[in-house]
This record gives structure tokens, sequence and C-alpha cells, in this order.
């Protein structure tokens, strides 16, 4: 696997754009699996992941939490 690459290095525009619609891509994701109460598999740390509807919302719960302080 290729080592990460710190995105604020990155100058071409299409890139950061592209990175910036992965990452709406993803929310709009566990959105979806929350509402159909299913879950999702991504990658973390180089492993397959599971991730359950019930988990997702403690993730959005917290996430909301902590921008609401």
């Amino acid at each position: 696997m290729n080592d990460p690459v710190d995105i604020s290095k990155i100058k071409d525009p299409m890139v950061l754009d592209s990175y910036n619609a992965l990452l709406r891509a993803a929310e709009l994701a566990r959105e979806t699996a929350i509402q159909t109460n299913t879950g999702i598999v991504i990658s973390r740390d180089g492993k397959i992941t599971h991730i359950s509807a019930d988990e997702l919302r403690a993730e959005a719960q917290a996430k909301m939490q902590n921008c609401s302080n």
C-alpha cells in the first residue's frame, strides 16, 4: 500500500476537489446506512472494518455533541 500524502501539500485544484468529493461521498454513505439500518465496510489502518448502523449513529451523535460544545 502507498504511504499517505499530506493533502495540504497538494497544489492541483482538481485533486483537492476530488478529495473533498470523496469526503462528501463518505458522509453521504454513512447517512444512508443509518437511514436504511445497514452497515458500511471501510479500510481502517490497512484492515477491512465493518461498522454497524448503531455504531454509525453513536459516531454521528458524538460528532454532533462535539460541534455544539
